[in-house]
C-alpha cells in the first residue's frame, strides 16, 4: 500500500512533494520560455508568409528555419549574436546554391558542400555553434531543390533580417531575468560571509574552509549576471521598448563591476581566516566588521530594486569604513589578525562603490595606517 504523501510513476514510489518540485520547475520553465516562444514564431512566420505570399516563393523553408534556428530558446538571445548567426546559416546556404549551380543535386554534392561550409565556417568563427548552423541550413538547401537559383539564399536572409527585427521589437524578459541573477548573486554572497563569519566567532576551521569554498564559487553567479546585463544592455540599444531601461541598466553594470572586485577580495579574506581558524581561536572583532559589511551587501542589494536605497546602503559601509584601521582595532592583535583586518580594506571600497560613491571618495575615507 503506497503511503499518503506519494505517487507511483511506472511502478516507482515517488513522493508528492518531489514530485510537486519537478512540476514547478517544469512549470517555471515553460513561464520564462514564453518570451523566446512568441519571438520564434512570431519572426518564423512572418519570415515564411512574406517569402511565399509577397515574393512568391513556393516552398520558403528555409525563411522559417534560419529565423527558429537564429533566436533559439537560449535566455542570451543578443543582437550580435542572432546575427553572428545568421551570418553562419548564410554561409552554408551560399556554398550549397553554388555547388547546385556548378554541380547539380545528387549524393556526391552534398558531401562536397557540407565538406565546404565546415571548412570555411571553422576559418571564419571559432564557435563550433557556427560551423553546426552553417552545415545544417546547407544540407536543407541541397536537400529542399525548389525554384530559381540563389531563392533559397533570399529565404534565408528574409529569415534573418525577421529573427533581428523580432529582437528588437519582442524582446525577452530581459530585467526579470537579470534580476534574477543578481539576486542569486547576492545570496550566495550573503551565505558565504555568513559562513566565514560564524567561522570567526568559533574559531571553527571546518567552517572557515566552508566559507572559502563558498566564495571561491561566488564568480560563477557574477558571470551569470555578467551575461544577462551583456544581452540586456545590448537589445535596449536597439529596441524602441526598452528605451527607459538603459540607465537603469547601466546602473546595474556598475554595481556588478563593483560586486565582481568585491567577491575576489572576499576570497582573500575567507584564505586568510581559514588560516587563522586552525588555532581553534574565537576572533569576535574581524567578526563584527564583516557581519556589518555583510548587512551593507544586503542594503545594496535592495537598492538595485529602489535607488533611494542606495544612500542607508553607503551609510552602513561607511560606518565600516571609518574604523578598518588594524592597529587601533587590535593592538594586541598578532600579524595573522592585523592583515585580516587590512584584507577587509578593499572589500568595503568594493561595496562601497557598488553603493553608488565614486571609488576615489571611498578609498579616501579609509584610515591611514
Amino acid at each position: 500500500m503506497i503511503a499518503d504523501d506519494s505517487s507511483t510513476t511506472v511502478g516507482v514510489v515517488v513522493p508528492r512533494s518531489r514530485l510537486r518540485s519537478t512540476l514547478r520547475r517544469r512549470a517555471a520553465r515553460v513561464r520564462d520560455s514564453l518570451p523566446a516562444i512568441s519571438q520564434i514564431v512570431v519572426a518564423a512566420t512572418a519570415a515564411y508568409a512574406f517569402a511565399h505570399f509577397v515574393l512568391g516563393h513556393p516552398v520558403p523553408l528555409l525563411a522559417a528555419t534560419v529565423t527558429v534556428s537564429s533566436l533559439g530558446l537560449v535566455r542570451d538571445a543578443r543582437p550580435w549574436r542572432v546575427a553572428e548567426t545568421v551570418m553562419g546559416m548564410l554561409v552554408g546556404i551560399l556554398i550549397a546554391e553554388i555547388v547546385l549551380v556548378t554541380a547539380g543535386s545528387g549524393w556526391w554534392q552534398i558531401a562536397v558542400a557540407m565538406t565546404s561550409t565546415l571548412l570555411v565556417a571553422r576559418f571564419l568563427s571559432p564557435q563550433p555553434g557556427f560551423a553546426l548552423a552553417a552545415v545544417v541550413q546547407s544540407l536543407i538547401a541541397l536537400v529542399v531543390v525548389t525554384g530559381a537559383p540563389f531563392l533559397r539564399l533570399v529565404d534565408g536572409a528574409i529569415g534573418g533580417v525577421a529573427a533581428l527585427i523580432v529582437t528588437a521589437l519582442i524582446p525577452r524578459t530581459l530585467r526579470r531575468t537579470e534580476l534574477r541573477d543578481a539576486d542569486e548573486l547576492f545570496d550566495a554572497l550573503e551565505v558565504a560571509m555568513a559562513t566565514i563569519v560564524r567561522a570567526l566567532r568559533r574559531g571553527d576551521r571546518v567552517r572557515a574552509e566552508r566559507g572559502l569554498e563558498r566564495a571561491r564559487s561566488l564568480q560563477t553567479y557574477v558571470d551569470a549576471w555578467s551575461g544577462s546585463l551583456e544581452s540586456g544592455r545590448e537589445v535596449a540599444r536597439i529596441s524602441p521598448f526598452l528605451r527607459r531601461q538603459r540607465t537603469e541598466l547601466q546602473r546595474h553594470e556598475r554595481v556588478r563591476q563593483s560586486l565582481d572586485l568585491a567577491t575576489r577580495n572576499l576570497r582573500v579574506v575567507a584564505r586568510r581566516v581559514a588560516y587563522l581558524c586552525a588555532d581553534g581561536e574565537t576572533r569576535p572583532i574581524p567578526a563584527d566588521l564583516l557581519a556589518e559589511l555583510a548587512r551593507g551587501a544586503s542594503l545594496v542589494r535592495d537598492s538595485l530594486d529602489d535607488i533611494s536605497l542606495e544612500p542607508a546602503a553607503r551609510s552602513a559601509v561607511v560606518a565600516v569604513i571609518r574604523r578598518l584601521d588594524p592597529a587601533a582595532l587590535l593592538p594586541d592583535g598578532g600579524v595573522g589578525e592585523l592583515n585580516l583586518v587590512a584584507a577587509m580594506r578593499p572589500l568595503a571600497v568594493d561595496l562601497l562603490t557598488a553603493a553608488g560613491m565614486p571609488s576615489a571618495e571611498a578609498r579616501a575615507l579609509l584610515p591611514r595606517i
